[in-house]
């Protein structure tokens, strides 16, 4: 029997170690530990690859949501929309700033609906947060008309989409700012906590360089009250190694969604890329309506799973006070109990891929079997 673990840090690792090694050596050497060349690098590398004026290296995916809302003077009484099915950390935020997290159902894709949110729209609503979840594209085209209709602010959830594109353009160059985690499990991975912003407006970027140093202007002076959130020179040395494998890492992705989608048609919902699309699959999501039984199944075969996310946020008990109930997001609530994340990381052999496939193959032949009984 196999065992495919759902990813392999060790791997990737071992094959970087020694240029990894170099990269923190020559910044223990020049004591370059905060705000030094490795991040201003690191954050011009992004900003260039995003297709955006400015990036701001930041200490984790949370702190670029919580501080774009935070420039952009989004607080108490606000109300911010977002997607259900997130993580738990899209909705923390903006509880965190003050405001209200307001959820739209989703898409059979995973993504926030353009449709049902012109109806969420109040005089209290600041921004939209659509979330690029699994690493596709929200539809943006029908956010971004609202958002100039109605003046309010996008701020992507970009977590899990560095290089994912929308009609040409790059995640975090959708809407006014960009959010990215750099967290060990993403792509393109720290070797612990780490995020960035990305932005073309130059206002907003002036602010979140003082909001992420304690509002500092200089050494000595401040004229806003601000945070420690710096994106580590260490781990930005890392990044910069990481950086120049990025595409062909996200290319091993989309050939390991292909080969998914190919053999696992018509057994599952695989995900579906529109023509106007690249995603680039920080998970690979399908579902069926017996994904637990089918996870377990896995697992005794040597595979293992993730579920991304089991409880929607609305759902949790944290989000009690909003009043949210089982059954206002039908789709997200469905999807909940269908969903199952396969590994698909880069550097998975295609015959563990072809494994994969077979097991749910000969699952799927099991339970209609019994079920034919």
């Amino acid at each position: 029997m196999k065992n495919i673990p759902y990813i392999n840090l060790k791997e990737q690792h071992s094959l970087l170690k020694t240029e990894i090694l170099d990269a923190v050596s020559n910044v223990l050497n020049n004591a370059d530990f905060i705000l030094g060349k490795e991040v201003k690098l690191f954050e011009e590398r992004i900003a260039a690859y995003c297709g955006t004026k400015f990036a701001v290296g930041v200490n984790s995916g949370t702190d670029a949501l919580f501080l774009s809302l935070h420039a952009y003077g989004i607080g108490a009484g606000d109300e911010v929309i977002t997607a259900p099915n997130s993580f738990l950390a899209t909705a923390s935020v903006i509880v965190a700033v003050g405001a209200r997290p307001v959820f739209v159902d989703i898409m059979e894709d995973l993504n926030i609906n353009p449709e049902l949110i012109k109806k969420n729209i109040t005089k209290k609503t600041k921004a939209i947060i659509p979330v690029h979840l699994t690493g596709k594209p929200a539809e943006m085209d029908p956010i971004i008309n609202l958002a100039q209709n109605y003046n309010l602010k996008i701020i992507e959830d970009a977590a899990q989409a560095i290089g994912a594109e929308y009609k040409g353009l790059k995640a975090g160059a959708l809407g006014n700012a960009g959010c990215f985690s750099f967290h060990p499990l993403k792509t393109l991975n720290a070797c612990g906590d780490g995020g960035a912003i990305t932005t073309n407006d130059e206002q907003l970027y002036k602010k979140l360089i003082q909001l992420r140093n304690i509002g500092l202007k200089n050494r000595d002076e401040s004229d806003i009250w601000g945070y420690n959130s710096r994106l580590d020179s260490i781990q930005a040395a890392i990044l910069n190694v990481k950086f120049k494998y990025l595409d062909s890492w996200i290319n091993s992705r989309r050939e390991n969604a292909k080969d998914y989608n190919e053999r696992l048609k018509g057994l599952v919902i695989v995900p579906i890329e529109k023509i106007h699309e690249k995603a680039v699959y920080h998970t690979f999501v399908i579902q069926t309506d017996n994904r637990d039984k089918l996870q377990k199944f896995l697992l005794e075969n040597g595979i293992e799973t993730k579920i991304h996310y089991p409880i929607p946020i609305h759902l949790q008990k944290v989000s009690n006070l909003l009043g949210y109930k089982d059954g206002d997001f039908p789709v997200c609530e469905k999807t909940a109990k269908r969903i199952l994340s396969l590994p698909i990381y880069q550097g998975i052999k295609q015959s563990d891929l072809i494994y994969i496939a077979e097991k749910i193959k000969a699952f799927h032949e099991n339970f209609r079997r019994i079920s034919d009984e």
